[in-house]
């Protein structure tokens, strides 16, 4: 009968543990939907200065992506006029 009980608890903690893990996974992927383009930008850069290159493009179009993001972000949305556009 102990045995039993034990096993129940352990499966209990396992599945708030995935649970956790699922939102903390959720968070991450709409944090990336939201400032993708800036990081992806930014990684060119980086990509490019390793390279030997110069990045001065790639961090013009991060810096013009992240003014993207912060228009977007000072946007009034409501049920009535949200809109998510990914065309960008």
């Amino acid at each position: 009968m102990m045995e039993h009980r034990y096993i129940k608890q352990c499966g209990q903690g396992m599945t708030e543990y995935i649970v956790i893990v699922a939102l903390i996974a959720v968070a991450g992927i709409a944090a990336f939907q939201f400032f993708g383009q800036t990081i992806r930008s930014q990684t060119a850069g980086i990509a490019s200065e390793v390279a030997g290159k110069s990045a001065a493009a790639s961090v013009t179009e991060a810096q013009s992506r992240a003014d993207d993001v912060l228009t977007e972000g000072k946007k009034k949305k409501g049920l009535d006029n949200y809109k998510n556009d990914n065309s960008r």
